[in-house]
């Protein structure tokens, strides 16, 4: 099993860029290349759940039955496909007719070498849904979603987490250790808040809820304050 994972790594390289993450492909035939991609989805589904994935396909020249059987692959799995970068022109107008996104800004050199593990703290996984109760989703950046987590639902983020909705379930910013980090939402009644390893109460319902941010104050505690432009 270890071999087979090695060798799917070997031909599909992940790595976290600004808008999701990004799948490289290499030389192999195509279908080497998308069966890869999907062991790595199905090794570590609790990481990519919920994912907005670019691939960079290389000189890969493809059809439009190529792209929509693998995006339809791809979102059985609970994952987005947004954009594909290639040097050939038949796979980028393919992707065009598809409506995807053909440009995307790629990580630094630097940021490359990096595994999908420690990518850099800046990177962000965008999410648009509502996270349900047994879904854990775990990311080495920043999380932002736009809807809610559910009771029973887990974020785990070694930076921020963002959720454009109501929080019912456990969030859990700065996992690494970071105590300036932070979490806010619309309505922020979750089952357990943390933030490195300070832990929260259960926070009961709001009423009238509004939107708030929960961090480390410079007493070393964990509070939710009311958020205010400006």
């Amino acid at each position: 099993m270890n071999n087979f994972m090695e060798q799917a790594e070997t031909l599909v390289q992940i790595k976290g860029i600004r808008d999701g993450l990004l799948a490289t492909f290499s030389d192999a035939p195509w279908e080497e290349q998308w069966t890869a991609l999907l062991s790595q989805i199905s090794e570590r589904p609790s990481f990519f759940q919920g994912a907005r994935l670019a691939l960079d396909v290389g000189t890969q020249a493809l059809k439009v039955n190529d792209l929509v059987e693998l995006r339809d692959l791809l979102s059985e799995r609970n994952v987005s496909l947004w954009a594909v970068v290639s040097e050939s022109p038949l796979t980028e107008q393919t992707a065009q007719l598809l409506g995807l996104a053909t440009r995307i800004s790629k990580p630094r050199p630097e940021e490359q070498r990096q595994p999908v593990e420690t990518v850099a703290e800046d990177t962000a996984l965008f999410i648009t849904k509502t996270i349900r109760s047994g879904t854990r989703i775990e990311f080495p950046g920043h999380v932002v979603i736009v809807g809610d987590v559910n009771p029973g639902a887990e974020i785990v983020a070694e930076g921020n987490i963002i959720v454009w909705g109501r929080v019912r379930g456990m969030v859990h910013a700065g996992s690494k250790g970071d105590r300036s980090a932070y979490i806010c939402a619309l309505d922020l009644s979750a089952n357990q808040l943390r933030i490195a390893d300070e832990v929260s109460a259960t926070l009961k319902p709001q009423k009238d809820p509004q939107p708030e941010v929960a961090s480390i104050n410079g007493e070393g505690r964990l509070q939710a304050d009311i958020w205010r432009a400006g």
